[in-house]
């Protein structure tokens, strides 16, 4: 949960303009018996009736008189408010609690509090207030929730400010705004063996060092708490001082999730189109990846990587899995198509290999793009590709001959690159393809066409 800041609203008085402000916060009550008071003036002018007259100056200096009280009350209120929690997946809700603070000496009469949302979070939150003692507070809360995905402001809070007759509202503004991120869905998968490993440390991988930094060299000087067994005595008697062998671990096995954002490639929109579902895949498998301890690294179609920390740009060996998910869970809730034509600038980042399994979420593809991505296997020890055919998904599912319907070729030629390649039927479950990707590459092992 995080908490926002706190403002202050108050009524000042002496401001420029403010007789004219006093004037426009008149309710439709206030205008209707500022007009009957003036007609009821001046029909008691043409017709000579002086007690006419009088009923008609009450009710003109009625909403007058709330006006100019109303706008000289001072109240100073102070207001915060806190979303618990601060990013919550789409189509699941949020709480908003709201909290206002006199901090006047004097109480406050009828309040209205009002804080703006955007539409897609549901209508606008209203409260009255009937009463805020000196030094008091009053407490409210309400929910927001969105199906799609994106980064939501919140506020600023207003509060409305109104005389016991409703003549008059006047309106102030807190300063203070929140943001409330609406991240993909993320679906819970199976645990299992894609890229050959049973955990996040692959067997026969390369080596890293346990306690030494990726400055030191072999041997490396002694350290409060080494073992003494690891003593280079050898080294010790070379350079006068205590010298100790390194120790090695294995490294982390690495996952690279790519997504392909181009806007050509997808059809629809919404929250149940392609590319929302293959943002939602790509969520899924970065959360499901973090979890097993792998080190993750989220891959777009123009070559941009998340976190793109450090010299590989893999998160999850050098900084905590939650920051590293939270960083990558709110890139997906704001990224959008790009303007690409095509998957080079991906293949660019991925040419330097080592990048460990490849699992990409992919539109519609020509034969170039099929080509390249052919090219993108060689460089990884395992690769998995879930494409999703446009057409399968703007149509109605009556109208849909099969669910690989104008991709069948595309996934024949991933195949035979060494992809284990999935076509995406509309509303598919990402944990159920998950596993048949699994067994896919199994029978592919058992075959003897493995991923290596």
């Amino acid at each position: 949960m995080t908490t926002a800041g706190t403002g202050q609203a108050e009524a000042d008085r002496g401001e420029k303009g403010g007789i004219r402000t006093a004037l426009a916060g008149l309710t439709t009550r206030g205008r209707s018996f500022l007009a009957a008071g003036v007609a009821a003036a001046v029909c008691s002018y043409v017709l000579g009736q002086s007690d006419l007259l009088r009923v008609g100056l009450l009710l003109a200096v009625l909403p007058l008189v709330c006006a100019t009280v109303l706008y000289r009350t001072r109240y100073r209120v102070a207001g915060s408010r806190r979303l618990s929690p601060a990013r919550v997946a789409a189509g699941s809700e949020a709480r908003v609690h709201l909290r206002m603070d006199n901090v006047s000496r004097l109480p406050t009469g009828l309040l209205m509090l009002q804080d703006r949302v955007p539409y897609v979070l549901g209508p606008r939150p209203r409260f009255v207030l009937d009463r805020v003692e000196a030094g008091g507070r009053r407490e409210v809360s309400y929910r927001v929730r969105s199906d799609l995905r994106g980064r939501y402001p919140l506020g600023p809070l207003q509060l409305r400010l109104t005389d016991p007759f409703g003549m008059c509202e006047l309106t102030r503004s807190f300063s203070t705004f929140d943001t409330l991120t609406v991240i993909p869905r993320v679906e819970p998968l199976a645990p299992v063996r894609l890229s050959g490993e049973a955990t996040g440390y692959g067997d026969g991988r390369q080596r890293s060092l346990a306690l030494a930094g990726e400055d030191d060299v072999i041997p490396r000087g002694y350290r409060y708490g080494d073992d003494l067994r690891r003593v280079h005595w050898r080294s010790t008697a070379r350079y006068g001082e205590l010298m100790v062998r390194r120790e090695e671990q294995p490294q982390r096995a690495r996952c690279t999730v790519l997504l392909d954002t181009r806007g050509i490639a997808y059809q629809g929109a919404g929250p149940d189109s392609a590319f929302e579902w293959a943002v939602s895949g790509a969520a899924s498998v970065l959360v499901h990846m973090l979890e097993r301890g792998f080190s993750v690294r989220l891959l777009t179609d123009s070559g941009n990587a998340v976190p793109g920390e450090g010299g590989d740009g893999f998160a999850g060996a050098n900084q905590e899995s939650a920051d590293a998910a939270g960083l990558m869970m709110d890139t997906l809730a704001v990224i959008d198509h790009s303007d690409g034509a095509g998957l080079s600038r991906a293949y660019d980042v991925l040419r330097g290999g080592n990048e460990g399994l490849l699992v990409a979420f992919l539109g519609d593809l020509d034969e170039e793009q099929a080509a390249v991505l052919g090219r993108m296997r060689q460089r990884s020890p395992g690769a998995v590709a879930f494409v999703l055919d446009s057409d399968t998904w703007v149509r109605e599912p009556s109208d849909v001959p099969g669910p690989l319907d104008g991709s069948g070729e595309r996934l024949r030629m991933l195949r035979e690159a060494g992809w284990t390649a999935l076509g995406v039927p509309r509303g598919a479950s990402v944990d159920e393809l998950w596993r048949q990707a699994d067994r896919e590459r199994r029978g592919m092992a058992a075959a003897g066409g493995g991923e290596g």
